[in-house]
């Protein structure tokens, strides 16, 4: 079940009924805070970062008992969220997915995904073919992320990037950084974005020259441009060539 970015004013209707009617709600801390004050008496499971398979597999226990859970991820639950993980769960363990007696109805609630979120902050920076990396090798070796990064560089793929850093995960932004500079100049607009319609909301617009000298955490979503995207006062721009086309002074 997704939550959008943060901000109750981005959670769709469908996704705060299914929140109103559920009987558990299970979720990483964070975001189960971020959900509370709309939360009735519903049951809550909150638990810490890195503790996704002990969630899925309590989500499902209990849905299988009878229960209306809701699992929730940030953003879109289908775009690195939970989605994918309670499915492989369910094919791992042979669980059938219909309303039977020892089956399992699931629902898939869409809801906007960060680098929608982070978009909208900062202009139009996804108008064209664009494509989505994360940095966490926790379960992705670098090396696959590495080579993706630079198919995303030479195709000119505006690249919306997720999990750039952490305590202990401090040097792939600046790596990524360095593979993006070998096929774009280094004045390519670059936009940051912390904690999208959250408390602490910070944007910035910057180039891929400076973009290492800002503030980035894990909660932070970066848009880099491609060869065409431009900054026109306080926002970003990635052209689809409509004015290749027409003549917008007629």
């Amino acid at each position: 079940m997704s939550l959008g970015p943060g901000d109750s004013a981005h959670l769709t209707p469908a996704a705060e009924e299914a929140l109103k009617t559920s009987d558990l709600v299970v979720g990483y801390r964070t975001y189960v805070e971020l959900i509370r004050p709309i939360l009735g008496k519903q049951k809550t499971v909150a638990t810490g970062m890195r503790q996704e398979l002990e969630r899925v597999n309590l989500a499902l226990d209990e849905a299988l008992s009878g229960k209306t859970v809701s699992l929730v991820s940030s953003g879109d639950a289908g775009i690195y969220g939970m989605a994918g993980l309670a499915l492989e769960v369910c094919q791992a363990k042979k669980i059938p997915l219909a309303p039977e007696p020892e089956g399992l109805e699931i629902t898939f609630i869409p809801g906007v995904p960060a680098f929608a979120a982070a978009g909208s902050l900062l202009g139009a920076p996804l108008m064209h073919d664009f494509a989505a990396i994360s940095l966490s090798d926790l379960l992705t070796p670098w090396e696959v992320i590495e080579k993706r990064l630079r198919m995303v560089g030479e195709a000119d793929f505006v690249v919306a990037i997720y999990n750039p850093k952490s305590k202990k995960r401090d040097w792939q932004i600046n790596r990524a950084r360095e593979i993006l500079l070998e096929f774009r100049p280094s004045s390519t607009p670059v936009g940051i974005v912390s904690r999208a319609t959250r408390d602490g909301e910070k944007v910035t617009i910057t180039d891929l020259a400076n973009m290492h000298s800002y503030p980035i955490d894990m909660q932070t979503v970066i848009i880099v441009g491609n060869s065409r995207t431009f900054t026109y006062e306080s926002f970003m721009v990635t052209p689809r060539g409509y004015l290749d086309k027409y003549d917008v002074t007629e």
